[in-house]
């Protein structure tokens, strides 16, 4: 990623003086500072760690919950196997592949495949997202009903093109891509994550280099989500799509995915 825009200025700090240690911690491992002044602060309190933007009109904090919210939500109503990410990614009877989410982002859609019985590798290259999926992980271990999802989920720091070009052992049957979109539509402001994250994050410009690299490691399939009327991502052109409402699937099959 890069957009030319300067990085904004973050601070990590405690939401109550219980969580000092930690917070000094978080601070260290992301060379973050505790005091002075930033435009955004990564919070450490009871509910765990957490992105707020600071300033007058600033949206909530975002964290990763696993637990409790939409995602909870989803995974008991979503649909299971009958929605259209688990049709994109190829699940069927006796057929759950190994996807590796390479901008895993808030973890979302990951946890939905992990819940449908994926394992799931996660790649994330921001060092607070990551922070954020850590935590969030972390969490929904320590949750009797949600452990069993998160074991199947691994979190790998780092730019995921080298981590798939530098990939070592078996590759993921299923690579799933979801690259950030350059940004137009105004109401997408509404949306607090993008607000926050799209400081940190920027677009996705390196996507063909992102496709470019899934297709080369993934042994069964390459899945890329876009909004449903964006453009494709430079390079390889997909077989078909999958069409939702606001967003779509392109599929790169390799091989077939089989019981």
């Amino acid at each position: 990623m890069t957009d030319g825009q300067p990085a904004p200025r973050i601070r990590v700090e405690a939401l109550h003086p219980m969580f000092d240690e930690a917070a000094s911690r978080w601070a260290e491992l992301l060379g973050l500072p505790s005091t002075g002044d930033a435009e955004f602060a990564l919070q450490l309190g009871e509910d765990g760690l957490q992105l707020a933007e600071l300033g007058p009109q600033a949206p909530g904090p975002v964290r990763v919950d696993f637990v409790e919210g939409a995602v909870a939500h989803r995974r008991v109503y979503g649909g299971g196997s009958g929605q259209m990410i688990a049709k994109a990614v190829g699940i069927q009877p006796g057929v759950r592949p190994s996807v590796l989410d390479a901008t895993a982002g808030l973890g979302r859609d990951a946890f939905v495949l992990a819940s449908l019985g994926c394992d799931m590798t996660l790649s994330e290259r921001q060092p607070i997202i990551a922070a954020l999926l850590e935590d969030g992980l972390a969490r929904a271990a320590r949750d009797a009903e949600v452990a069993v999802i998160a074991a199947q989920m691994r979190l790998l720091r780092g730019n995921a093109i080298e981590l798939m070009r530098d990939w070592q052992g078996e590759p993921p049957q299923v690579i799933y891509l979801d690259p950030m979109f350059p940004h137009r539509d105004k109401s997408a402001l509404v949306k607090k994550e993008m607000r926050l994250f799209r400081p940190l994050v920027g677009d996705d410009l390196d996507a063909p280099a992102l496709l470019e690299a899934a297709l080369a490691l993934a042994s069964h399939r390459v899945v890329v989500k876009r909004p449903r009327k964006a453009p494709i991502v430079e390079g390889a052109k997909p077989s078909y799509a999958l069409e939702g409402k606001s967003s779509r699937y392109d599929i790169y099959p390799k091989k077939a995915l089989k019981p």
